[in-house]
């Protein structure tokens, strides 16, 4: 019952941001928020928003594999959010977009556009569809199985939930609800660290020494090449990983795009780019701790990552309180809203913008956040159905492919002058991915090497040089 009221109250909170701000709300509060958002909670709530439920749960446990190594994706990060802020922002609010992929409209040609916007599409409702999923199977087991509540009525309820409060603001609620996310998401990390540092018998100085002597700490490879956590495959794959993740993702920008001024966007993405260093920093040390916690007392480590932080919440002893289990839950919560919120809005704002070409039509706007909340809740259920982690895992695999042919695209746009034979361009960015899995199929059958975050440079490259090869018929 206690996990009910937690929901419930939260919500609440939520429906009270979303009334207040989506007052006279019109299509381009929805899309845009009428440019009016103060940069500074733009920063703060988007710290909360990257973070999903997933990374939440994941983060902590990849200690137990990599170490820290994942420090150095996130030091690229910051170098691809400048990169984003002076390269990308630039263009985008000088053609006053709406959404990014008109770019491609205007640059290479109608078709261009709708492939754009369709890989997006596809991309976006996988991925976040997934993430969600897998958040609703930890809250399921943590909080509404005590209840006697169905896993359907769960996705059912929350995805409501999240419907009922961007329906009618939109963006510009989400980025007023980021804000309260986000200090909900590190109010309930850092009490966790606190209660693992408090079960440990630490001080916070004893902890952070514990931590940094401890030999999973370690940050930077430099000595073996052919590891994926060498520095600079990290360090690069952390710059385009923002660069397309970001910089070419709807979802991502297009709260960026609700500041009052391009000065006001940059300041807004420098600012929360340099904040996940210190953000992962935390989930990573927690990981440290919980695994000196499992020593310290003679417990197993779980044989999944995943399961480090959720497995400590369950391990009934007198040192765990009951109040962890609710801070744990307030953190998935967190997480997983400003997510998945944002993921349907943009998902909306794409399919109205760049699919019907009717951004002015509010009708079709409400018909569509309900068929993509619809279509949304049936992704998720089909995940609970397959049940397969390895149907997820291909998922994930499947969405990191698409986004190459993004990249290549948007290269394409502004690094060259030539105009594209937009007729062929939907096939190139289709035998993209095709050629990217069998070079990684045949590279590792023949030297045992798999392609990590790179594989997104490698699907790009392939992209671009293609648009580049073919012959170039006159502008659309």
């Amino acid at each position: 019952m206690g996990y009910g009221l937690l929901v419930i109250g939260y919500f609440c909170l939520l429906f009270s941001i979303s009334w207040w701000t989506g007052r006279k709300a019109t299509n381009e509060t929805f899309y845009r928020g009428n440019r009016q958002s103060p940069w500074y909670m733009v920063a703060f709530g988007m710290i909360g928003a990257s973070i999903s439920g997933v990374t939440f749960v994941s983060v902590p446990g990849m200690v137990n594999t990599i170490d820290m190594t994942y420090l150095q994706t996130c030091l690229g990060f910051i170098l691809g959010y400048i990169l984003v802020a002076f390269l990308l922002l630039p263009l985008y609010y000088r053609l006053n977009l709406t959404t990014i992929y008109s770019y491609l409209g205007q640059r290479l040609g109608p078709r261009s556009y709708q492939t754009g916007a369709s890989f997006f599409l596809l991309s976006k409702m996988t991925g976040a569809a997934v993430r969600f999923y897998v958040v609703c199977i930890i809250l399921q087991r943590f909080a509404f199985d005590t209840m006697g509540i169905p896993f359907v009525f769960t996705v059912l309820g929350m995805v409501l939930l999240i419907w009922l409060y961007t329906c009618r603001g939109g963006i510009r609620t989400l980025v007023f609800t980021d804000v309260l996310q986000t200090i909900f998401l590190f109010t309930a990390l850092l009490l966790i660290i606190w209660q693992v540092v408090n079960d440990l018998g630490m001080t916070w100085g004893e902890a952070v020494q514990a931590v940094a002597s401890d030999s999973k700490s370690r940050i930077f490879v430099f000595d073996d090449w052919m590891s994926k956590q060498h520095f600079w495959k990290q360090f690069l794959s952390g710059v385009f990983i923002v660069i397309v993740m970001t910089g070419l993702d709807q979802d991502m920008m297009q709260k960026n795009l609700t500041c009052k001024s391009l000065r006001d966007a940059q300041k807004d993405m420098c600012t929360y780019g340099v904040m996940f260093f210190p953000a992962n920093l935390l989930f990573l040390s927690l990981g440290i701790l919980l695994t000196q916690w499992y020593a310290t007392h003679g417990i197993t480590l779980p044989a999944a990552g995943d399961e480090l932080l959720p497995t400590f919440i369950t391990h009934h002893t007198s040192s765990i309180t009951h109040l962890t289990s609710y801070l744990f839950v307030l953190g998935i919560l967190a997480a997983s809203f400003s997510s998945a919120d944002s993921a349907m809005t943009a998902l909306t704002t794409s399919f109205c913008v760049d699919i019907c070409r009717r951004p002015g039509d509010e009708t079709l706007r409400k018909k569509a956040h309900i068929l993509v909340a619809v279509v949304f809740t049936i992704f998720i259920l089909l995940f609970k159905v397959l049940n397969s982690t390895s149907i997820i895992d291909a998922i994930y695999i499947l969405c990191s492919y698409t986004y190459g042919p993004l990249l290549g695209l948007f290269a394409y746009g502004l690094f060259t002058k030539r105009p594209v034979n937009d007729r062929l361009v939907p096939y190139i960015c289709i035998a993209s991915p095709i050629l990217c899995y069998l070079l990684d199929w045949f590279v590792g059958q023949y030297t045992g090497y798999h392609f990590g975050y790179e594989l997104l440079m490698l699907n790009g490259m392939i992209t671009f040089l293609s648009l580049s090869l073919i012959k170039t018929k006159s502008p659309f």
